[in-house]
């Protein structure tokens, strides 16, 4: 019955447009209810979930990418993907793609990634007469390559879900080759979309443009330099050099860009407030959840029963990324990594993935989900820029759909994607 009760009324709240973090709460209060264990404990665990010392690095690298956007960064990206690749067939769009990945690289998260360069991005190809679905769908689907890149703190919650056992500094260098083979796939899905639409190429501006906004690019560059070789390195924990980078990213465009104003640094601060506060609620919520399954022994029955309907590694595998590619689409991305972490890991490591494997696999399937309705925040963002409803991108969204489940497929089945890097490096 406690089962029915957890996941039934979780369904329910979410059906019915309750937020995703006050569903899991109500759920989990009202199944320890009816367990009869005392209420406090839910709170307990809130508590506990969000004072982990690495959960710290979440909301100082939101204040990064935060600083970084209002500092004019994302304009330099969009300069430099634009001399590199503007001269492409449907040339904006893979300078979308390009700026969308360097950015990353600063941001580490989609909805960031996606309201800085498609802010720039998509009235600019909409007003040379590319189609608004195109815009749409190839800065959305661009922005997920921030989620595999450093500094994802998307990462650093999956290692904290994982109760800290794999290696910030491995995930971080494992997410590096998923990310530029997602980022040339979806070029060439804009190229290919961009051909058959008859879209122009921008003129190649020479090459000492390309210098020039090289120049100007690289100390914001740098910082993914910074953080992740820090961390790899051994020189700094992930904490470390996230408090580092907001304090290279206060110099950089304070000092250097001279593009940060007091109002833009009062927003910054704003903003990475307000996303740090709901992130680490639903982080709450979630990780109260999460221990409750825990306590229903709800992993091992996972386990089990995926045991029992096949015990060969491909159909689990397939199965686990269907699974989640389903409930991406009615999950926000934290909640779904803290919520499924615990429960399907422990299946993967019983058919030998590796952790750092699974958590790409994992990130992806999340990153898919976000531009997948019906909760596809970044659709909805991406969207809203662009002044379309939802349904208008998603008649044409599948060529890029399928180029990121294609890179997923990879993913999951060749593991030296993800993992020849991360042992090259120690």
């Amino acid at each position: 019955m406690e089962y029915i009760i957890l996941f039934g009324l979780l369904a329910i709240l979410l059906a019915i447009g309750v937020p995703v973090a006050f569903s899991l709460l109500a759920a989990t209060l009202a199944t320890v209810l009816y367990l009869a264990l005392p209420p406090i404990v839910v709170f307990q665990q809130m508590g506990s979930d969000i004072t982990s010392v690495a959960l710290l690095a979440i909301p100082l690298f939101i204040f990064t990418g935060e600083l970084m956007m209002k500092g004019g960064l994302s304009d330099r990206m969009i300069a430099l993907a634009s001399s590199l690749v503007g001269h492409v067939r449907g040339g904006l769009g893979q300078v979308t793609v390009v700026g969308s990945t360097l950015f990353g690289g600063v941001s580490g998260s989609a909805i960031a990634d996606v309201s800085a360069i498609g802010g720039t991005m998509i009235p600019q190809m909409q007003k040379r007469g590319y189609d608004a679905d195109y815009a749409v769908n190839v800065t959305i689907s661009a922005a997920l390559v921030a989620l595999l890149v450093p500094p994802s703190h998307n990462m650093i919650l999956y290692s904290a879900s994982a109760g800290g056992g794999v290696s910030i500094s491995d995930l971080f260098a494992a997410g590096i080759i998923p990310a530029l083979l997602l980022a040339s796939m979806l070029m060439v899905t804009s190229y290919v979309v961009a051909r058959s639409r008859g879209y122009a190429a921008e003129a190649f501006p020479g090459f000492r443009a390309v210098a020039v906004r090289l120049v100007a690019a690289i100390p914001g560059l740098l910082l993914v330099g910074i953080i992740f070789g820090g961390i790899r390195a051994g020189v700094f924990t992930a904490v470390e050099s996230a408090s580092i980078a907001v304090v290279y990213a206060t110099v950089i465009t304070g000092l250097v860009y001279r593009h940060m104003t007091w109002s833009a640094f009062k927003a910054a601060c704003v903003g990475a407030a307000r996303t740090s506060g709901m992130v680490l609620f639903i982080i709450g919520c979630a990780g109260a959840f999460g221990w409750l399954m825990a306590y229903l022994q709800v992993p091992s029955m996972m386990v089990d029963l995926l045991q029992t309907l096949t015990d060969n590694p491909i159909l689990i595998l397939l199965l686990i990324n269907v699974i989640l590619l389903i409930l991406g689409t009615f999950m926000d991305m934290a909640p779904l990594i803290i919520i499924c972490t615990p429960i399907f890991l422990p299946v993967a490591k019983a058919f030998d993935v590796d952790p750092v494997q699974f958590g790409v696999i994992l990130l992806l399937n999340c990153g898919i989900g976000l531009i997948t309705p019906p909760v596809g925040s970044v659709l909805f963002v991406g969207s809203a820029i662009a002044g379309i409803p939802m349904t208008r991108a998603l008649k044409t969204i599948w060529p890029f759909w399928l180029a990121c489940a294609g890179v997923l497929m990879l993913v999951t089945f060749i593991p030296a994607l993800s993992l020849w890097l991360p042992s090259l490096m120690k």
